[in-house]
């Protein structure tokens, strides 16, 4: 039943991560950040924008700085966003295919691991196996690792 839910989970966080590459493989961050590329659009000044957030505009201008280089905090954007009557959207996208890509390719790298140390030992004990039973036993693993999602597959 776990396994169950952990597979329902997946394929959730899949169909939302789907829809979110779609808009990630066209979109365009702001050379300047997009609170600085907000503001300008809205012909919203440092002063009118610091106003509105009960800061200075020396701390706007941090504020604009700090997402630029990348060290602006989340809760931050989330603020300054609401500020200018902006929604923050978040996402983690991963960088292979979905989600089952990450899992298959991490179950298949522990499964070889598991299967080569075996057949390491067994080889010492003058039984060993031949090429295509060792990769049909990696893959069996992988599958079974995949199924079952231990927690020893991101160790």
């Amino acid at each position: 039943m776990k396994a169950e839910k952990q597979r329902l989970i997946i394929s959730q966080l899949n169909k939302k991560i789907k829809k979110i590459k779609k808009i990630e493989q066209t979109l365009i961050i702001p050379s300047q950040g997009w609170i600085y590329a907000i503001r300008k659009a809205l012909n919203m000044s440092l002063k009118q924008l610091a106003k509105r957030l009960n800061v200075s505009s020396q701390n706007v201008n941090q504020l604009e700085a700090r997402e630029k280089n990348g060290t602006i905090s989340i809760n931050k954007l989330q603020e300054t966003a609401a500020a200018m009557e902006m929604k923050l959207v978040y996402a983690f996208i991963p960088q292979e295919e979905s989600l089952e890509k990450i899992i298959e390719k991490r179950a298949y790298k522990i499964a070889k691991e598991i299967v080569l140390r075996t057949s390491h030992s067994m080889s010492l004990e003058n039984q060993e196996n031949f090429p295509e039973r060792i990769k049909k036993a990696i893959k069996e693993k992988a599958d079974q690792i995949k199924i079952e999602l231990p927690r020893y597959l991101w160790d």
